[in-house]
């Protein structure tokens, strides 16, 4: 490959991350051709983008990207394919799905909002961290929960009884 050519993928992975909020890193050493193959198309499946490219490449790309990557240029030797998605999860569910059958790829590291995972120990963590979305669902849910209560016990016969409690109290003063 020469500097051109270099050059030009060092842009296209810099544009890539500075474009994407979720960003893996994985080790497929070790995966059949076939493996290899089966593993892109679950992720493409995945709507997960897989490249590889010289960790030399990667490191510049993330230095040029503007975002701090911290400890994850650490999980940069050995073989490394960069996985890139919309959605924070898809890269290590497809990760976990894959090694149900094999034990590889490995989960290098990942970078999610700026918050920086390191080893392949960090993918139990991954699989289950629940998005921006998720969160605001539960937040509402739990907002809603009192006025459901309040409402269902206006529904039910304490409504009645709370009524007529109403009306005695503003008897009463009168």
């Amino acid at each position: 490959m020469n500097r051109t050519e270099k050059e030009a993928v060092v842009a296209e992975l810099t544009e890539t991350l500075r474009n994407n909020n979720f960003v893996y890193l994985a080790d497929t050493t070790g995966l059949s051709a076939n493996d290899t193959n089966a593993f892109r198309r679950m992720l493409f499946n995945n709507g997960v983008t897989m490249r590889m490219a010289k960790n030399t490449l990667i490191e510049r790309a993330m230095d040029g990207s503007g975002k701090d990557f911290g400890d994850l240029k650490a999980a940069l030797a050995g073989t490394s394919c960069l996985l890139v998605s919309e959605n924070q999860k898809a890269p290590a569910q497809s990760i976990k799905a894959f090694r149900e059958k094999s034990d590889k790829p490995l989960l290098k590291g990942a970078w999610i909002d700026n918050s920086v995972f390191v080893g392949d120990n960090q993918l139990a963590a991954l699989v289950d961290l629940k998005s921006k979305e998720d969160l605001i669902g539960d937040v509402i849910a739990l907002l809603q929960s009192p006025a459901r209560n309040v409402i269902s016990a206006l529904q039910a016969n304490a409504g009645q009884k709370l009524a007529g409690l109403v009306k005695t109290l503003s008897e009463r003063d009168a």
